[in-house]
């Protein structure tokens, strides 16, 4: 599914379930909120659901072995010179990491064969690794603009409605009967005002909390690849420089 077509999706759902929860779920107390209130509802499910995409994709990118004893097994074979060994690896893997280090060892081997020479082998075989990276980081940081920017405007939202909520209240103690202020009328006004502040807190609580959480989670992935990437490169130096010494014993 494209992203824009996701975004959308989940964009319409969540305001009609929001509509839906603010109209019939709702206790009457949380429903003098206002309309206001099912947007704010909307956004808190819109968050819910986009944390729940990152927490499956990023689950996802990992493979399905654990990363270190993928890239164990991964630098074995490669000492070994076992080069379908690591692709096969790779291949049963799946996952970021596993993409990224597979058109590396690749793109080597096919360097390899053709006989290129060792400058060639290793500056093409980190571009590649270098290419694979800047189409795989996107997908670990995608959606993560859109948990920023919930959080952001549920706080907008949030503040939108307790001005309303505030504009209701003071409304009130202009509207005298019998020379005193209608009480409920003041007291509908900041009920309002203070929904609106604690819906529009949670959403971006929730979204705040959730984006940082989220964004040390691909940090530390980049880093971790980026890590493994450079073993990779310093492996097939090492074994280059060998190969070298071996040609001028002989």
């Amino acid at each position: 599914m494209k992203q824009s077509v996701f975004i959308v999706l989940v964009l319409i759902v969540s305001l009609a379930i929001g509509i839906f929860i603010w109209s019939q779920l709702l206790p009457d107390f949380l429903r003098e909120g206002g309309p206001l209130v099912s947007l704010l509802i909307a956004l808190l499910i819109m968050c819910i659901a986009f944390i729940l995409e990152r927490l499956f994709t990023l689950n996802k990118a990992k493979g399905k072995a654990s990363v270190q004893s993928f890239f164990k097994s991964v630098i074995s074979m490669l000492q070994q010179d076992d080069f379908d060994g690591a692709l096969a690896t790779c291949d049963k893997q799946r996952g970021t990491m596993a993409n990224v280090l597979r058109s590396g060892i690749d793109r080597y081997k096919q360097l390899l064969d053709s006989g290129e020479t060792t400058e060639k082998r290793l500056s093409e075989t980190q571009r590649a690794i270098e290419e694979a990276n800047a189409l795989e980081v996107p997908l670990l940081e995608r959606n993560l603009i859109a948990l920023s920017t919930i959080a952001s405007i549920a706080t907008m939202v949030g503040l939108l409605g307790t001005t309303i909520g505030m504009i209701r209240a003071f409304a009130a103690t202009g509207h005298r009967v019998g020379g005193i202020i209608d009480a409920q009328q003041l007291a509908v006004g900041i009920s309002e005002a203070l929904v609106n502040t604690a819906g529009g807190l949670t959403s971006a609580i929730v979204g705040i909390v959730a984006y940082n959480f989220f964004v040390n989670k691909v940090d530390a992935f980049n880093y971790t690849m980026d890590e493994a990437s450079y073993e990779v490169i310093q492996l097939l130096k090492s074994r280059e420089t060998e190969g070298k010494n071996e040609q001028k014993g002989a």
